[in-house]
């Protein structure tokens, strides 16, 4: 009966979210229907359907946003052959400059963006500035958060946010350790203050480098009179500053009432792992070795026929006469038993027992075929992450052979406050971005996932070598170079920065197959992407007329209140879609808001592009999808610290962009 039952909650939860699609699909097709019917032009109708798609899309992930960005992209391309049934003289973009957005200034610079960031990782600075920090902050909370989030948000402003906070959350980790102050404490002002840092400078984040883009694009729909100048590297500083500033004092003030006080999700040198894994998941796990008798009744049978099942982990296996298998490319699911074998195995100790009586299998006291494998120095439980815009996602273990491909035992699965252990189906779960995945493995292939794009490694405190130290002083020299060229030189922002990226590969602080690894295709798809859905917007007259239906509704307000709409709409648009998404839709209706009400239409746009980071409600943040899992937060952990982040965020904006512009 608990088999059966298990089976209609797993359907049910499995119908849920496609139940909601349906319904939401159903309201946005009546939306979309109409707005064709008050709309002024066919043209205007058409393109409103297809933003009424992209928001269904983004919002409730029927697909991937890289996936739903490229088929809006086609579909665009496809209105040139449909126009006659589509009742258009041409269509709504004209397809020679359908993939401009790949060549765009923003997209090369994210590229190089990406680069330079995977080249600093290469060298272990992000190693030196944990010791840094912690010489001149100790372990007191109140220093190192203002210590940390400064410092990431130094870093953000100069690279993604999302590459920020990755590059850091190691150095979280391994001070966290040293300190004992718990991860929770730590990662979410770092993850929040890796945010507001991507507002200090034009390149911190995906929409302040689109923007410049964005604003020469409706220039062209706009009379010499009005035309907009484009934005300069430091021009939005004071406000991003201020920002940095606000959401550094509100967790050192605040922090001790907002953020949670759940355990460090880390293993610190030399620590006792399984005791590390017992206090921080709560669950009494052993490793111990078994030996397969020869009147067994495990014989015959595989790993993948009594793991799930006995609620039992096996993270090591010898077969009499051969050698151990631990690690990739070793140990697989469809792997026989026979008799006389041995195996590592990780349970709770009723399990384990339950295990070894039903199949009258022999328990060592103490470990002896896997002493030298299994010792703390060259293996042990470690935490990975899984990043937004990893392979993996939609993926289940069991789909990618974990243990055999990247030689990772998978014994838990952490995911939104909750943790699923061996016997919750955790292997056929398909993985998300955040997921913690708690694993055994041996420290030479943890150091190796630290190079795949589809983890995040958080355990750092294992034996290991730093990466290419030596190579620091090289990519400090070119990141240094690639910064003169934008700020002292009129040299265009991505051949800039590719400047700098280039010269870390010709320098071998990365080979170009790392820094292919390096750049996040999906964010590359996605923006290069919805670059024609921006222009149809504007050259069809329909970001026009949404602004004159704004300006109906707030067009006699004071202007400082036309603006906060402005801004709120961009933050409620962030919270449900990507920050590119919400910036390509937005900068158009903003531009035409101002035009509409005579305020400067640049400032506008510059409030969609800095309010589409106020990203700290909910979890739907790339960023804020990073740090759940190793911060062990829950939603409300994020609703409760960054709803008032949110208001702050608001209030500090509005008031530095009117006293700055």
């Amino acid at each position: 009966m608990t088999a059966l039952a298990d089976e209609e909650q797993m359907i049910h939860k499995s119908k849920s979210p496609l139940m909601k699609q349906l319904i939401a699909l159903g309201l946005f097709a009546l939306l979309a229907g109409y707005l064709a019917w008050v709309v002024p032009t066919v043209e205007i109708a058409w393109v409103s359907a297809i933003l009424v798609l992209t928001i269904y899309l983004f919002a409730f992930e029927v697909v991937g946003v890289d996936v739903a960005a490229a088929s809006i992209m086609v579909l665009l391309g496809l209105t040139a052959l449909l126009a006659p049934w589509m009742g258009l003289e041409q269509g709504l973009v004209d397809t020679r400059h359908l993939f401009d957005g790949f060549a765009s200034n923003a997209v090369m610079s994210i590229i190089a963006v990406m680069i330079i960031g995977a080249g600093l990782d290469k060298t272990g600075v992000m190693g030196k500035v944990a010791s840094f920090i912690l010489k001149i902050g100790g372990t007191t909370e109140g220093r190192i958060i203002p210590i940390i989030s400064g410092t990431v948000g130094f870093i953000s402003s100069f690279m993604q946010n999302v590459g920020a906070a990755a590059l850091f959350l190691p150095v979280v980790s391994r001070i966290s350790a040293r300190s004992g102050l718990p991860m929770s404490r730590l990662l979410m002002p770092m993850g929040f203050t890796a945010i507001l840092g991507g507002t200090v400078t034009m390149v911190g984040s995906s929409p302040l480098i689109l923007l410049n883009d964005l604003i020469l694009t409706s220039n062209k729909a706009l009379p010499a009179e009005q035309q907009m100048e484009t934005w300069g590297l430091f021009s939005v500083t004071p406000v991003g500053l201020a920002l940095v500033v606000t959401g550094i004092i509100y967790f050192v003030l605040a922090g001790r009432f907002v953020l949670p006080t759940s355990k460090g999700h880390d293993v610190s040198e030399g620590a006792d792992a399984m005791k590390y894994f017992q206090e921080v998941y709560g669950v009494e796990y052993v490793l111990h070795e078994v030996v397969i008798k020869a009147d067994s009744t495990l014989i015959g049978k595989t790993l993948d026929e009594i793991e799930g099942p006995q609620r039992i982990r096996v993270i090591a296996g010898k077969r009499p006469g051969e050698e151990s298998r631990i690690g990739a490319g070793t140990l697989s699911r469809d792997m026989g038993l026979q008799a006389g074998m041995v195996l590592g195995v990780v349970a709770s100790p009723a399990e384990l027992n339950r295990f070894v009586a039903e199949f009258n299998l022999e328990k060592r006291t103490e470990l002896r075929s896997f002493a030298e494998s299994l010792i703390p120095t060259k293996a042990g439980i470690a935490e990975v992450v899984i990043p937004p815009g990893s392979q993996l996602i939609g993926k289940s273990a069991r789909d990618v052979w974990m243990r055999k491909t990247y030689g990772l035992a998978m014994v838990c699965l952490h995911r939104n406050g909750e943790t699923l252990r061996e016997g919750d189906d955790i292997r056929n779960a398909p993985l998300q971005a955040g997921d913690t995945l708690v694993v055994h493995t041996s420290w030479d292939n943890l150091a190796r996932l630290e190079t795949d794009r589809n983890f995040v490694v958080v355990t750092t405190e294992y034996p290991h070598e730093e990466l290419r130290p030596h190579k620091l002083g090289w990519a400090g020299l070119f990141f240094g170079i690639a910064l003169f060229l934008v700020l002292f030189t009129d040299l265009r922002l991505s051949v800039a920065l590719l400047t700098g990226a280039m010269g870390m590969i010709l320098s071998q602080v990365l080979t170009i197959e790392e820094a292919y690894e390096a750049v996040s295709w999906k964010t590359v798809f996605l923006l290069a992407s919805l670059i024609p859905l921006g222009l149809a917007v504007e050259t069809t007259g329909t970001a026009k007329w949404i602004a004159e239906q704004v300006l109906l509704v707030v067009g006699h307000a004071p202007g400082w209140v036309i603006q906060a709409s402005v801004a709120v709409l961009a933050t409620f648009f962030t919270l449900v879609m990507s920050n590119v998404g919400a910036t390509v839709l937005l900068v158009p209706l903003a531009v035409n808001i101002a035009l509409g009400v005579g305020a400067n239409p640049a400032v506008y746009a510059l409030t969609v592009a800095i309010a589409t980071s106020n990203s700290f409600l909910i979890p739907t943040h790339q960023v804020n999808a990073l740090i759940m899992g190793p911060g062990g937060y829950r939603v409300p952990d994020f609703m409760k610290a960054g709803g008032i982040m949110t208001v702050l965020f608001l209030v500090v904006m509005l008031f530095m962009m009117n006293v700055v512009f």
